[in-house]
């Protein structure tokens, strides 16, 4: 990274540890001590938000770093594989320098008790849905074709050539996503959502084979970037200088990553209920339309389909799985967070809205 390291800024949204999530400082302390050199006692403080791994900065007088954990009494295989995490990015930073700069993996339960992981920290901005965004139609647009070309640059890394085909199942991708996240509502399904089985059976019957095996993200979007400055004279945050948040990359199909992204990407002109799922400053003036990504990301790869009706409806889907999974916490008292309560009612919608899709 070439952005300058300081711990002038403080981000809003690293705030006191929630006592539920302290871990032992000390220890990590010494642990960074035999295995990065780096001495001093940090300031801790934990980022709000996300409901998955936790993220910690942690800050010294002269540099900030990073601690990534999973939470209290998760294993790596529901999803919270530090050492994944941390090797996807290490092999993939010679070939595409918009990920973090790794420090040192911990797989020493005496530690902390599970495997952990700390890299530097890189200095940005993140727009998220509710943000207050000063941009103009020019800028908003020159943003979102840089946030396409990042992912279109991601895609283009051969896997081979870094090592990440050490992630790769082969050839199925596709026919495993479907079948899999199939699995999954199953699973979490409660009676008050329907059962999706028109919607499945669809996909089932009508996915394509995999176009490539690509390097995927699993989660790309607007805000799992960092953006800095357009330049020394221009503030506006629109230069992608790292991509966060590599729990859920592989190696895969990289139009089912792209129709994972869009699934995310509200529209000034959705319904309502789609406005709902925002999260991410995707409805400014200026922005493209899903439709428009297709086709710039379409251009940009040389990639072809008659079938990205396939693509957006198993982004859907898999968006309504997710929303579910969470739903079903919250109906079995899981979870209290009164933001879940009414989860079921987004993923009924999702269910129409991938059927209507299907009989256009």
């Amino acid at each position: 990274m070439t952005e300058e390291q300081t711990t002038a800024d403080v981000p809003a949204n690293a705030k006191r540890v929630r006592e539920e999530d302290v871990f032992d400082v000390d220890a990590v302390t010494r642990w960074l001590g035999a295995t990065a050199g780096i001495t001093g006692t940090p300031e801790v403080r934990q980022f709000a938000g996300g409901a998955s791994n936790l993220t910690y900065l942690l800050r010294y007088p002269d540099r900030d770093l990073v601690l990534r954990r999973p939470p209290a009494g998760a294993k790596p295989a529901s999803g919270h594989d530090m050492h994944r995490e941390f090797r996807i990015q290490q092999l993939l930073a010679p070939a595409f320098p918009h990920v973090p700069a790794m420090v040192g993996l911990c797989t020493d339960p005496a530690v902390l008790g599970s495997d952990f992981y700390v890299m530097e920290r890189v200095h940005g901005t993140i727009l998220r849905g509710d943000a207050e965004v000063s941009l103009t139609p020019a800028q908003t647009g020159t943003l979102c074709t840089r946030m396409v070309d990042l992912l279109v640059e991601l895609h283009s890394v051969d896997p081979a050539a870094t090592g990440i085909d050490e992630f790769s199942r082969g050839p199925g991708y596709v026919a495993r996503q479907v079948s899999g996240w199939t699995r999954r509502f199953a699973k979490a399904r409660t009676d008050n959502v329907p059962d999706f089985a028109t919607v499945t059976e669809w996909l089932d019957a009508h996915q394509p084979d995999d176009v490539r095996q690509a390097v995927i993200h699993g989660d790309f979007r607007l805000d799992n970037l960092l953006l800095g400055p357009e330049s020394d004279t221009d503030p506006a945050p629109l230069r992608p200088v790292a991509v966060l948040d590599w729990e859920l990359a592989t190696v895969g199909d990289p139009l089912m990553d792209l129709g994972a992204t869009l699934a995310y990407w509200v529209q000034a002109d959705d319904e309502p209920m789609m406005r709902l799922t925002k999260r991410q400053p995707s409805d400014l003036p200026g922005m493209l339309t899903r439709e428009q990504i297709v086709q710039r990301y379409l251009d940009a790869t040389g990639l072809h389909t008659d079938n990205w009706r396939f693509y957006e409806v198993y982004g859907l889907f898999r968006l309504a799985v997710i929303a579910q999974q969470i739903y079903f916490r919250y109906h079995h008292g899981q979870t209290t967070n009164p933001a879940f309560q009414d989860f079921w009612q987004l993923v009924a919608y999702l269910e129409q809205r991938c059927r209507r899709l299907i009989a256009e």
